[in-house]
């Protein structure tokens, strides 16, 4: 069942729960992200980065997509993640995505709020939601199309600096009308190589400030603890996709080990969707409080 982002992240920000956010780049993931949603009865977000772009092009995978979340048992956003360019997020919406994410957060504020509020005019005209980002979400070294250079917390003098500041997010939202914000508060892009730094009570007070329903980027690899604070204090959407795509790739090393195994791709595919599905499954459990 196809619906829009506003319409997940509004009913998770009243029920203090999240939405996971997961990326569909091959056919295996996309029904793995499905299947896992329909045994759990959860809502879902299938998106495409365009970082991915160069695994495939989303005019070939945003079909797909748009066909398993029109016949899927759960309500399905379909979402448009890190859209660099007001075509690319057009180019999305005329395909069929109920959501664009317009990714702006390198440029200055001025920038990021003019841009956005033009791509939240052409989504809003068309009855789809625009996410927006304020602040910089580090990327690990160990990440897969996601991202720029590698960095963490210790390049950094003044977290303060690249931390979202509630008060600068309030204007933001003011100013440009998007539907919800994702925020840095030190979660990373990739596999984690060091323990985050999160500065939970600033998602809160984003949360009192700008009064929409806030995003987590670089979700994988933050514990359970650390989620269900963050969800409390007003995260609704959490992007995940490295350690789903880990698990499927361990699975299919997995099988090509195993010597009593055919050498059938399809066999070793069907192995890696169901890995994938059960670290999904996990991750929505934690999101939504199962």
């Amino acid at each position: 069942m196809l619906v829009t982002l506003k319409e997940l992240l509004d009913e998770a920000k009243i029920q203090k729960k999240a939405v996971g956010a997961f990326n569909g780049t091959t056919l295996e993931s996309i029904r793995a992200i499905i299947q896992a949603a329909e045994e759990l009865n959860c809502p879902v977000i299938l998106q495409h980065a365009q970082s991915h772009d160069d695994m495939i092009d989303l005019e070939e995978i945003g079909p797909i997509m748009l066909y398993y979340a029109k016949r899927a048992k759960v309500p399905v956003a379909l979402h448009l993640d890190h859209g660099s360019t007001f075509e690319r997020c057009i180019q999305a919406l005329r395909i069929g995505f109920t959501s664009v994410m317009y990714d702006a957060s390198a440029k200055s504020f001025e920038e990021n709020a003019a841009e956005t509020k033009e791509i939240v005019k052409a989504a809003h005209a068309v009855g789809a939601s625009v996410e927006a980002e304020l602040g910089h979400i580090f990327t690990s070294e160990v990440v897969h199309g996601e991202g720029g250079d590698a960095d963490s917390t210790d390049d950094y003098e003044d977290l303060d600096d690249i931390y979202t500041d509630p008060e600068v997010a309030k204007k933001f939202v003011e100013e440009t009308g998007v539907d919800c914000l994702a925020v840095a508060f030190g979660t990373t892009h990739g596999v984690y190589l060091t323990e985050p730094k999160l500065d939970l009570p600033r998602v809160a007070r984003i949360r009192e400030t700008a009064n929409v329903p806030l995003v987590m980027h670089g979700g994988s690899g933050v514990s359970d603890a650390d989620y269900k604070i963050a969800i409390e204090n007003g995260i609704c959407k959490v992007n995940y996709y490295t350690y789903m795509n880990t698990a499927g790739g361990k699975a299919s090393k997995e099988y090509w080990e195993d010597d009593e195994k055919p050498l059938f791709y399809d066999s070793m595919s069907l192995e890696a969707t169901e890995a994938m599905k059960k670290d999904i499954m996990r991750a929505m459990k934690v999101f939504q409080g199962l």
